[in-house]
């Protein structure tokens, strides 16, 4: 059985240009829209708040789009390499990844939700009328779990940077390298 604390080897291959474009822009994509989210309500009703939340939607489209095609490409294209662990912490690994992507679809689907449930418009040019507008405590729940799951993504992904960190400053294996 292997230890759980063995690293496999030291990893010197790379994923594929695409993969790493794809793993750095969904990271920035979910960044920035923390950070918009967290300061929507920072400007008075009006114009303002429409442009900041259509930044936001804006940014959770692209979200969709670049967690789309990175799905695709992993199913189909991407470069796939041996886990960096063996054992339980290489099962913890995976299972994070997995999470992750759980984590993002779910987040993803509460944004379309939360739009539509609110009824929103992207920058006064589209939309989208509310789902039921007099409806305050359906708005206010979907509003939550939204802000909830973001920030759960927010841990969990930190996480995940501190385990490559791990990597790269103690194990000095090259798992950091793989996807720079």
């Amino acid at each position: 059985m292997d230890d759980v604390t063995t690293p496999r080897a030291t990893v010197s291959i790379a994923y594929d240009r695409k993969t790493i474009i794809l793993h750095w822009l969904t990271a920035a994509l979910v960044v920035s829209l923390w950070g918009v989210a967290q300061v929507i309500d920072l400007f008075p009703s009006g114009p303002l708040r429409v442009d900041a939340r259509s930044v936001h939607i804006a940014l959770g489209i692209g979200l969709i789009v670049t967690l789309v095609v990175r799905i695709a490409w992993r199913a189909g294209g991407g470069r796939r390499l041996e886990p960096a662990e063996t054992g339980l912490l290489g099962a913890a690994g995976t299972a994070v990844h997995y999470l992750l992507y759980a984590l993002l679809i779910a987040e993803l689907c509460l944004g379309v939700a939360n739009v539509w449930v609110r009824g929103d418009s992207l920058f006064n040019l589209v939309t989208v009328p509310a789902f039921d507008p007099g409806n305050r405590a359906l708005g206010a729940a979907v509003g939550n779990l939204h802000g909830t799951v973001a920030n759960v993504i927010l841990i969990v992904a930190g996480l995940h940077a501190l385990a490559a960190l791990f990597h790269h400053y103690i194990r000095r294996d090259g798992v950091l390298r793989r996807m720079l």
